[in-house]
C-alpha cells in the first residue's frame, strides 16, 4: 500500500534557520562560492535537515511523533537550494512493506528532489494506530 505523498519546500532562509538551531555553519550551506569551489553544484541543504523533513512525513503518516519507533537513512545526493524565493522541493513517499502481528508497520520511504533520489535505504518502523 502506498501512502500519500508529502512535499516540503526548502529555501535558503530555511537553511539559515537550521544552521542557527543546529550550530552547523559550514559555508557549503550558505555560500555558492565555497560550495562550487569544493565541487558541489551550489549551496546544499544540511543532510540532517533533509532527514528531519522526511522524519516529519513519517510522523504525520504514523499519526504522532512518538509513534515512530525506528528511522534510518543513507544520504545519496545533496539537495541543492537555489538563491531565489522559490527554493526547491523535497517529495516524500512511502510504501507499507509489512504490518506485523504485534502492531508495527514497516515503511520503505523515498525522498526525491527534482526527480532524483536524495536518500537511500530510508526505512521506518511505526506503531500502528489502534
Amino acid at each position: 500500500m502506498e501512502l500519500p505523498a508529502k512535499t516540503f519546500r526548502v529555501t535558503r532562509a530555511d537553511l539559515v534557520r537550521y544552521a542557527g538551531a543546529s550550530g552547523d555553519f559550514n559555508p557549503i550551506h550558505w555560500s555558492d562560492r565555497i560550495a562550487t569551489k569544493v565541487g558541489l553544484p551550489g549551496v546544499i541543504a544540511h543532510g540532517m535537515f533533509t532527514m528531519a523533513l522526511v522524519g516529519r512525513a513519517v510522523a504525520e503518516w504514523a499519526g504522532a511523533p512518538d509513534a515512530v519507533l525506528d528511522y534510518g537513512v543513507r544520504f545519496t545526493r545533496p539537495v541543492v537550494v537555489p538563491d531565489d524565493d522559490e527554493g526547491t522541493e523535497i517529495e516524500v513517499t512511502a510504501v507499507v512493506r509489512e504490518v506485523t502481528e504485534d502492531g508495527l508497520t514497516r515503511l520503505d520511504v523515498t525522498a526525491t528532489c527534482l526527480g532524483e533520489k536524495v536518500l537511500s535505504q530510508a526505512r521506518a518502523t511505526v506503531r500502528t494506530a489502534r
